[in-house]
């Protein structure tokens, strides 16, 4: 149970370092004239965020999941799997990544990296990890409420992603 809670800790600590870098490109696209689109859905998505790992430690916790290893590792394997396409995501495009919806204007749309592949790749991740890191250690309650909450919030975000992204052409 140790390395479970130690897994989480270490997803937490990534989501901490997202949000530096995050902070970072956030003051620069700003000072490039970047503006910013669905910002009422910003809070939702770090609530939402927070409570996911924290529900899955509650949950493996509170009610004594169990480490089922025909199940386990292949979620980790995902889990990592899924950090490895965010970060993937987020060196792709550079200062212009960020959690929050920001256009500069003039910008070009990023095509490379893993947006040959996917319009919102990075959202694989999070769904890829929404879904594994509870099943890690069978915290099916966890991923099944995150997944669906998750869904309802990605129509948003996705939506107003893509017109802020058609406002660059």
């Amino acid at each position: 149970m140790t390395w479970y809670v130690l897994l989480v800790a270490a997803v937490a600590a990534e989501r901490l370092a997202e949000l530096v870098v995050a902070k970072r490109n956030l003051a620069w696209s700003r000072a490039q004239g970047g503006v910013e689109f669905g910002a009422s859905h910003y809070p939702l998505m770090v609530v939402l965020h927070t409570g996911f790992l924290a529900g899955a430690l509650v949950e493996v916790i509170g009610l004594h999941r169990p480490f089922l290893p025909a199940l386990g590792w292949p979620m980790l394997a995902i889990v990592v799997g899924a950090q490895a396409l965010r970060w993937w995501c987020i060196t792709t495009l550079g200062r212009q990544w960020n959690t929050r919806v920001v256009v500069i204007p003039g910008a070009t749309r990023v095509d490379g990296g893993p947006y040959r592949f996917f319009s919102h790749p990075n959202y694989v991740a999070v769904v890829a990890e929404g879904i594994a890191l509870p099943l890690v250690h069978t915290g099916w309650i966890t991923a099944l409420v995150f997944t669906v909450l998750n869904a309802a919030l990605l129509r948003t975000r996705i939506r107003t992603e893509n017109a802020a992204l058609a406002s660059l052409s």
